[in-house]
């Protein structure tokens, strides 16, 4: 009976180890921009930040190549934002007692989700200071070239294992300069 009993528990425990254990964030990535003026540490908000080819034109993500999200959209980031205990988007209206960012990773930032498999060495970032919006055009605009090491990976121990060279899940630091 105990040899009985002892099988079992190895059989079960065995097959307990082989499910593969899965989080969220399972096949996507992240880009995170912290974008400021130079000499500032706040982030510059209402800029158009989108991912452009060679050519310097707009990645179109067509048939969800590039990203589980906005599919036949370009590839454009957005701005992290904050949201209250159940959730919500903060608004200037809102009242709360509590509030914290949607993606906690990306505090006050540009982000755009990715999939893992971003050719992220065949593209850059192009970030617009667009006459009219917030900033009045103010700023020049800047092409920052992506690496395979800009990509947040969130799921995976990767991160943790690199000894050398960049660090991975850092913010693309981006500089604006004055017109």
């Amino acid at each position: 009976m105990r040899y009985l009993i002892f099988l079992f528990l190895l059989i079960s425990v065995s097959a307990k180890a082989q499910i593969p254990t899965h989080c969220g964030y399972d096949f996507t990535s992240y880009f995170v921009l912290n974008v400021h003026e130079s000499g500032k540490t706040e982030a510059v908000h209402g800029l158009k930040v989108s991912v452009i080819n060679a050519l310097g034109m707009e990645i179109i993500n067509s048939k969800n190549e590039f990203s589980w999200v906005d599919a036949e959209k370009p590839m454009l980031f957005t701005s992290n934002y904050k949201v209250d205990d159940n959730g919500k988007k903060i608004t200037p209206e809102s009242v709360v007692s509590k509030e914290r960012w949607y993606f906690p990773f990306a505090k006050d930032n540009y982000l755009l989700s990715i999939k893992s498999t971003f050719p992220a060495d065949e593209y850059s970032v192009k970030i617009e200071d667009i006459d009219g919006d917030l900033n009045g055009g103010n700023f020049k605009t800047q092409i920052v070239k992506l690496a395979p090491y800009n990509m947040y990976v969130l799921c995976s121990s990767k991160a943790r294992e690199v000894q050398f060279g960049p660090k991975a899940n850092r913010p693309i630091d981006v500089v604006l300069e004055k017109r």
